[in-house]
Order: structure tokens, then sequence, then C-alpha cells
């Protein structure tokens, strides 16, 4: 067994890589930069080395860097995570050619399969069956453009050297192609540093199949089973779940040595995806399932097949590292139960996804019989530097429904703030009655947008803020008068003609919702009315749930959404809508990569006004409303911090 290990990498998977390795008796080596100097994996790791500034290119991924930490902390192997330098095929080749063992595959495999055009001409040549497309050295516009028209629209753009969702756009239609490609282009420069792409039919009904294998450096190659990606998101995945719904065990046989194949054509050793696309038009069968690519790395999604297995796989890594075979052989595999991930994102989804950055003042993940692998503590901060994935939720359960409710009640126990999350989309995508009847492809949230975007509470959380709010009233604000026989807590609702009675100011989320308040009864049987100024009622409540914070500000946590209730309102603040009232703010620091309108125009709502460069991502900002743009403050190529205005919109127009 290897005696020490660093980790070229940060955030969840290190501490993930850690944990295994402890059981080992392997030490730990992590690598940090400057904004993670506190950070979780820092902290639990047995040593650490600074590498450099917080952007990525000057720190994870600077080859140099890393391989100089390797050998100044005297580590014997290099475990590169996932994303990062993890598909690097030089950087693998210089770790071994320092001495160094690479927990991965060889880089000859790297290369084979790490960039889609040859990987594709290699399942070819293997007899695997893949997706129609181009996969030219002519990378034109025009020869782009016509290869897309041979092929028929919709298609697919895919950057050669991407992963993770990055540098792919689907086009509609001829005229899109080409701001597509642009955007595309940009995406794929920025985050692998080859701006190359290829084309592929776009299936209209696809699913996303994939299947794990495992190689040593033996000559054996074993599946664990396959995954189903198909919920995503921008081609991101959300939720992953193993095994396949609705896959016969004929299809997935088929399936599984067709990844089998793939792994051997290209002499593979270690952890490795073999990602598939399915036409689940007619169900899934085995000739409607086609190679799409080869991940040559553990997967984001690997704790899916661990559960249902009950296999360590950063354990496999490391044994199969140190020169020993596979743990298991093909039929001692096991396949039981079903499992889910659901990939928890500091980002807004009122905010079209944004990304969501700052301190975490408050952070709480379920615990019980839920796994979570977590990158970050309370207290600790999320940066714009890197992805936005805060943590994973995986729930196991005895069938597809039973894990389907337990990872839609462990989202909906999520409590962050004040970065926002996507954790109520999480618990409304895992609880949705399409969802549990297994109708996914990767179409279900596009399809269903609105509905799982839409933020809804009950009148719980607003009535327990209310509540605190009067107490406070009973013991400091009203020692006399009407209100000083009043109970210090709410004892119910009821309309017998108010006694006395007031305005209350309040603000939800940013957004003026001022109430009256009377007292009602006599005697000692006091209660509370309670209204919105505008006559809207509040149905009667049960019960309160727990509240968190300090006056004048309140927040309250409702099925993985969180409210905050502010009864003492600056005039003139912005909140959470600050977007209603026309002003364009950058929702984090980054550069603007281009602006679509110019002041004077008229836009309609949902219009892409210009898109920002954050977080490895392009993020169009849109319209909130159909109006005129009033000022324009954004300029492409700039910089901009976080609050700063970028544009204003005068409804109308």
């Amino acid at each position: 067994m290897l005696s020490s290990v660093l980790i070229a990498n940060r955030g969840e998977i290190a501490r993930r890589i850690i944990r295994t390795a402890r059981e080992l008796g392997v030490a730990t080596i992590a690598v940090y930069s400057e904004a993670d100097a506190n950070a979780p994996f820092v902290l639990e790791a047995d040593a650490a080395i600074l590498i450099g500034p917080a952007p990525a290119k000057e720190s994870y991924l600077d080859p140099k860097k890393i391989l100089a930490a390797a050998k100044q902390m005297g580590a014997q192997a290099i475990h590169p995570g996932y994303g990062f330098l993890s598909e690097n095929a030089d950087f693998a080749q210089s770790v071994i050619d320092a001495g160094l063992v690479w927990i991965g595959p060889p880089p000859s495999a790297i290369r084979a399969m790490g960039l889609k055009d040859a990987a594709k001409a290699v399942m070819i040549k293997a007899g695997v069956p893949t997706t129609p497309g181009y996969l030219g050295e002519d990378q034109s516009v025009e020869r782009l453009a016509a290869e897309a028209g041979k092929i028929g629209y919709p298609v697919l753009i895919k950057a050669v050297a991407g992963g993770g969702g990055k540098g792919m756009r689907k086009v509609d239609k001829p005229e899109d192609f080409e701001p597509a490609l642009g955007s595309c282009r940009r995406e794929a420069a920025a985050s692998f540093g080859d701006d190359r792409v290829l084309l592929e039919k776009y299936v209209t009904h696809p699913r996303h199949i994939e299947v794990q294998v495992f190689g040593d450096q033996h000559g054996n190659v074993v599946h664990l089973f396959e995954r189903d990606c198909s919920l995503q998101r921008r081609h991101q995945k959300v939720i992953e779940e193993a095994p396949a719904p609705g896959m016969d065990e004929a299809t997935r046989q088929a399936v599984c040595a067709a990844a089998v194949k793939a792994a051997q054509a290209v002499g593979y050793v270690g952890a490795g995806t073999v990602e598939f696309i399915a036409d689940a038009s007619e169900g899934l069968r085995a000739d409607r399932i086609w190679f799409m690519e080869m991940n040559t790395r553990l997967q984001v999604e690997h704790p899916v097949t661990e559960m249902v297995t009950g296999q360590d796989l950063v354990e496999w890594q490391l044994l199969v590292a140190s020169g020993e075979p596979l743990p298991l052989e093909q039929d001692e595999i096991k396949l039981t139960g079903w499992a889910m991930e659901a990939r928890l994102y500091a980002e807004n989804p009122a905010t079209g996804f944004l990304p969501s950055t700052g301190k975490l003042k408050h952070f709480r993940l379920p615990e019980g019989d839920v796994r979570v692998d977590s990158a970050v503590e309370e207290g600790g901060e999320v940066t714009p530097f890197y992805d936005p994935m805060i943590a994973k939720l995986i729930a196991h359960g005895a069938d597809r429904e039973d894990a389907a409710q337990r990872l839609a009640e462990a989202c909906a126990l999520v409590e962050v703030w004040p970065v926002k999350t996507n954790a109520a989309f999480l618990a409304k995508c895992a609880s949705h009655p399409d969802f549990i009847d297994g109708a996914v492809d990767t179409g279900f949230i596009e399809a269903r947008l609105d509905e799982l975007v839409e933020r809804s509470f009950s009148d719980e959380p607003a009535m327990a803020a209310i509540g605190w709010r009067l107490e406070t009233f009973m013991e400091a604000d009203f020692k006399s008068g009407p209100w000083e026989s009043a109970p210090s807590r709410l004892l119910g609702f009821r309309m017998n003609g108010p006694r006395a009675a007031m305005d209350l100011p309040m603000t939800v989320d940013g957004v003026a919702t001022p109430l009256r308040i009377a007292l009602i009864g006599g005697g000692d049987d006091w209660s509370w009315d309670i209204k919105h100024k505008d006559g809207r009622e509040f149905s009667e409540v049960a019960r309160l749930p727990t509240t968190h914070g300090k006056t004048p500000l309140i927040y309250a946590f409702e099925g993985g959404d969180v409210q905050t209730f502010d009864f003492e309102p600056q005039v003139g603040g912005a909140g959470e809508g600050a977007a209603s009232d026309g002003a364009i703010l950058s929702p984090m620091p980054g550069k603007i990569v281009s602006v679509a309108v110019a002041a004077g125009e008229s836009v309609r709502k949902g219009q892409t006004l210009l898109t920002l460069e954050a977080m490895k991502m392009e993020h169009a900002l849109v319209a909130p409303f159909d109006g005129v743009v009033a000022e324009l403050a954004a300029t492409a190529g700039g910089q901009v911090s976080e609050g700063v205005m970028l544009a204003k919109l005068d409804a109308g127009g």
C-alpha cells in the first residue's frame, strides 16, 4: 500500500479522499490556494502546503507548482480528484517521469479518450456504437455551420476537450448557430485552454446513461453497473441515480459490456466512466444507446455506485495504484437497492441559477441515514474562484421510490444563509410526480422549470417571525396601555372585533409587506389578529418552526428555502427583489464578456442584456420585465465587482 498521497484538488473530493486514505493508513498532503487557507480539507489533511493565489490557473491548474509541492513534501503519489488536472495527460506523464505514482489511468488512455473527437474514432474502430456527427479538423465557422446543416437541427456543439457541461450548446435553428459557437468556444478556452469543437445530432428524447468501469495493472477490467444522470440543467448534472430506471437486464448487460470493451480498447487502468446517450422515445433499448465520451477519472457522482455496490471506489483507486489486482471479479459485484445523489450548489434559482458567494453564517445539512459529502462548514466562505458545488446529498433506499423520498426529505432539511442554494429546487425535483414515475430525460427540468423554481412557503415562517417580533413588543416596546395585559406569546387567531390595533412595518426578502396587528379578547384571554395591511388574511397556524437571528432581521427555513423578515426596513433598501426596480446588479465579481443591448433600446422580459463570466461559466443577465434600457454602465471586457449596477431599465417602452 502507498505510504503517502498528495491530493491535487480541493473541497469535497479532497475531503473524500482524505477519509478513505486515513482508514487505510495512508498519509495525506493537501495543496491549497490563498483563498482556501482555512478550508476544511486543509485542516483535515495530515499536512498541507500553499501553492499560490486564488485563481485556479495560478494554483490548482499549475502543474509545476503541484509537482514542486509533491517533491517538497516527500509525497509518494498524486491523486488528482476530478476536474482541474485530473484529465491532463501531460501532467500525468510528468508525475510518472518525476518518479511518483499517478493515481489514474495511463497518459496514453487519457489522450485516447480525453478528446471527444479522438475518443469517438477509437470507439468506432473498437465496434462501439457512436452518435452521428462531425469530428473534422476544419474548425472554420463556415465549415462547422455547413456540417450542422447536413446533420440536421437541432445539433449539439461540444468542446473537444470539454466536460461538466462546459463548452456545450444546443442549437435549434441555423441563425442561432454562430452566436452559440462563439459562446461555446469562449467557455471552452477559459475552462480547458482548447476552443476546438465537434458537432453531434441532438437526440430529442435523450437519457444520459453512464457505466462505472475499473481496470488494474494486470489487464483486468470490470464494470460496477450503470448510473442515470439524465436530470440536468444546462448540461450540468443535478440528480444522479443507480441503477437506471426502466433498464431491463438484457439492455444492462449490453451497455455494460460495451463500456468494458471501450476501456479495454485503450488499456485502461483505474476508475473511469463511459458515458452513453440513449434515445428514450421508445424506452431504453440497446440498439438506441450510443457512446458519447469517456471520463478518465473518478466522477462527482461515484457515491451512488458505492451505495448500491457496497464498495469504496477511492479505496479501489489506492489499491490499484499500489499494484494490487482488483478487489472483486465481475460476478462478485452485486447491485443492491437504489441510490440517488443531489448536487447542492451555491446558486440562486430565482435569478436564473446565478452563483451566490459570501460567508456561510448559517449552514446546516441533514443528519441520519442520508450520506453527506460536504466541501464547506459553517463560518466558511463561498468564493467566486471555483465551482459553486458545496455539498452532495446521497440517499439509499430499498427501491427507487424509497430513495427519491429520502433524498427529497434530506434536501428540504438544508439550512443555508445568507448564501443562496438550490436545495428547495432539488427537493421539488426529487418529489415531482413525473420524476417518481421515472419519466426522466435531459429535458425534464427545462420543461418544468417554472414550477420547480417557484418559491412557495406556508404561513408558518412568517407567523413565527411575527410572533417573535410581537414578543419584543410585550417585553420592551409596550409596557403600558392596551398591550400590557396581553400574553407574551401567540395564543391563536380569531376575528372577534379588534380592541387595539397598529401598523407593523415588515419586509419579506426585501419586499415591503406591511401588517395590520390587532389585540382581540378580554380579561386574561387575549390573542392577536394579524392581517396583511391590504386586508389579506394569514391562514391559521398549528405550530411555529424555529427561526434564527436577532432584531431587526429574522430568517426562517422551510423546504430547503429561506425567508428573511425585517421589522426595521431601511427606506430604499435593496433585497432579493432589487431587480423589480429595474436595476441590474452584478451578482458576483467577474468579467463582462458581451453586451447585447444599447442605452435607449426597448427590451422584452427574459431578453439577454449582457453576459458575465465567473466561476468558469458564462451567465446571462436578463431583463426582469418589458422596458427600455435607461442606463448602461457595462462594457465588454470590463471587470466588475459584486453588487455593481450594470444597467437600469424603465418599465414600459
